[in-house]
This record gives structure tokens, C-alpha cells and sequence, in this order.
């Protein structure tokens, strides 16, 4: 579990795990990079107070070299990745390796379960849950069991990311799903479980899930420029929007300057761009009012705001992503130490 300011959630996702009834040894792993809150010592606390709690350094703070310095740390064969956010469920363990173990595959996952306390967060909730929000990814909405291109988190086995090298350490979003990839390519499964249903908190504030969208949309592009094939109708859809969104605000602008102004009637006909925002706020107003029926009234009327800031922003981290956001040291990522995986996998490192 790679932790960095998780004061507020850290104790309850590790309870969560340390109460699951697997029936096999456990081990967590906390790498725990430089917090402004009180992260590092809760987890020194955490680890005091049960032996199967260690905690492990991730001086640079970014998930991905935290996961692979955990991973090094870890003694077994079966890789299960975590965040501070997340709540696993009862049972989690048992069929993710049940599962590993019936199927042959690299990966196990299931459904980011996002659940808000307050109503913006129940707002961002429903929508991270719904294809409106996010698309059509398993991981986010459900579906059948089978293979898919990633999954939320993942129980692996430790041979299969080795294989792959690890994580990419250049990467500070879609790290998972650039893993997942490279897994994939060197012949990998990736096995979707609808019923691993993960508790998620969402970011709290509309500043906060901006940042977190507009980063996905950043990474996203550049898993997408690294690994040609990868992109689809559902990733260009967002991009698109703010294009067409930021081409009629502008154009209609003009149009009201220009008519302000005494400009030409010609000039004036570009106030019509802003039927285009106009008409995008009343989509989104819409969809909350028909699919968020069963909401409070207090959150149904946050979903547009949540539904906005996830587009929008994800829309101009992509078009906005450089290509020198991904600096690279001998063109690869770092693998972290090989160990052997066991015969028989009933041992978890976390």
C-alpha cells in the first residue's frame, strides 16, 4: 500500500485487510512517502501494534516506486496492491486467490466501489460509478467475469509483474494500467471479478477531483503515446468535448463583443457558438435528473458540478499532456528483485 497523506483513511483501510479471513499468511506493506499530515506516524503506530504491519521508505512519494520498494520488501508469491483509500471487503483475499488459482491468470480485480460521506462526495460517487461519469471500464460500472485490459488495484502473482519488470517508475498516473498492459503483451491475463467490489472515497472537493482528472487525462495520453493501439472512441471522447465546449465559448464571446461593439451582424451571428456550452450544461443537468432519482436532493444536485470537473478536466489534461512528462533513464522501467513465487499460492503480500 503505497500511503502519502492518508491520515484520514489509512486505519480503517488497514483494518479492513488485516480482518480478512484468508486463510494463509499476510503480510502488509506501508510505503510511506513524505507527508504534511500525520501519515507516518499513524503507520509507526500501525506496525507497532500488529507484527504483520511493516513499513517500508518511499522517499520520492510517487506510487509506483513505493509499490516496487514494497514489493521488494514482501516475502511471498502473490502481489495484492492497495490505496489508502480503499476498503476491501470481506472475503477479498479468499476468491482473488481462488480465482488466480482457477483461472491461470496474471492479475485478479474488481469494481472501484467509490462511496461519499458528504454529499459531494456521494455526487463524485455516483458519478465514478456510472457511464455517464466514466465510460463503459468494468473496473468502474460492473459487468460479466473475464478478461479485460485492467482492472482496480489487482491480486498478482509476484512472477508475473517481475516478468513484466515492474512498475514503471516515470509514471505518477495510469501506473497500474501501464502494467496491466505490459503484462498482457507478454502473455499475461487480466481477470475481471465483478463481485471484488472495493469501497473507494472520492476526493472531497471540486479543486481536488480536478487536479485528480486532470492528471488521469495527462497519463492517459501518455500511456497512449508509448503504447500505440491503446486508445479508443471512450478516451477521445472527453478531449473532444473541451474542444468543441472551449471553440463555442470563445466564438461565442466574440460574437458578444462584437455586437457590443457595433460590429457588422455577421460578426454578431458567433454568439450562437454558446449554444454549445449551453447545450453541454443541459446534458448534464438532464442526466442527473433522470438517473440520479434515487439521490438526495443535496447530492443530485452536485452530480452535474461532479460530472463537469471529471470531463472537463480529464478532456484538457489530454490535450495539454507534453511528451516530456515521461523521462526516461535507459528506456525502461525498474524491475524490482526477482523471487521465486510458490508452488502452491496461499501466502499474500500487500
Amino acid at each position: 500500500m503505497p500511503v502519502r497523506n492518508e491520515a484520514r483513511h489509512l486505519a480503517e483501510s488497514v483494518r479492513h485487510i488485516l480482518q480478512q479471513d484468508y486463510p494463509g499468511e499476510i503480510e502488509l506493506l506501508l510505503a510511506v512517502g513524505p507527508s504534511r499530515d500525520r501519515t507516518l506516524a499513524i503507520a509507526g503506530q500501525l506496525a507497532a501494534d500488529n507484527p504483520r504491519v511493516i513499513v517500508v521508505p518511499n522517499p520520492t512519494g510517487t506510487i509506483p516506486s513505493g509499490v516496487n520498494s514494497a514489493i521488494k520488501a514482501a516475502r511471498f508469491g502473490i502481489i495484492t496492491r492497495v490505496d489508502g483509500h480503499a476498503m476491501l471487503p470481506p472475503g477479498y483475499l479468499r476468491t482473488a486467490v481462488r480465482t488466480l488459482q482457477e483461472t491461470g491468470a496474471a492479475d485478479v480485480g474488481g469494481v472501484m466501489a467509490a462511496e461519499g460521506v458528504t454529499p459531494f462526495e456521494q455526487a463524485v460517487a455516483w458519478a465514478m460509478t456510472s457511464k455517464a461519469g466514466v465510460g463503459g471500464a468494468n473496473f468502474h460500472t460492473g459487468g460479466q467475469a473475464g478478461p479485460v485490459d485492467s482492472v482496480y488495484l489487482g491480486v498478482y502473482r509476484r512472477v508475473a509483474i517481475e516478468k513484466a519488470g515492474g512498475y514503471d517508475e516515470h509514471y505518477l498516473r495510469a501506473e497500474d494500467w501501464e502494467l496491466n498492459h505490459r503484462i498482457r503483451q507478454s502473455g499475461g491475463i487480466i481477470w475481471f471479478v465483478p463481485e471484488l467490489r472495493v469501497s473507494y472515497r472520492p476526493r472531497s472537493s471540486p479543486r481536488a477531483l480536478g487536479a485528480q482528472y486532470f492528471h488521469y487525462g495527462r497519463w492517459r495520453r501518455v500511456v497512449a503515446r508509448q503504447h500505440t493501439g491503446t486508445i479508443n472512441l471512450r478516451y477521445l471522447a472527453p478531449p473532444a468535448a473541451v474542444s468543441v465546449i472551449a471553440a463555442g465559448t470563445a466564438a461565442g464571446a466574440a460574437g458578444l463583443a462584437g455586437l457590443a461593439v457595433g460590429a457588422p451582424a455577421a460578426v454578431g451571428w458567433l454568439a450562437l457558438g454558446l449554444v454549445i456550452p449551453a447545450t453541454y450544461l443541459a446534458g448534464i443537468i438532464a442526466v442527473a435528473a433522470a438517473f440520479g432519482r434515487g439521490l438526495a436532493l443535496s447530492v443530485r444536485t452536485r452530480v452535474p458540478l461532479a460530472l463537469a470537473t471529471m470531463h472537463l478536466c480529464w478532456g484538457a489534461g489530454f490535450l495539454t499532456s507534453r511528451r516530456t512528462l515521461l523521462h526516461r533513464r535507459n528506456g525502461s522501467a525498474r524491475a524490482h528483485s526477482a523471487a521465486p513465487e510458490p508452488a502452491a499460492p496461499r501466502s499474500v503480500s500487500r
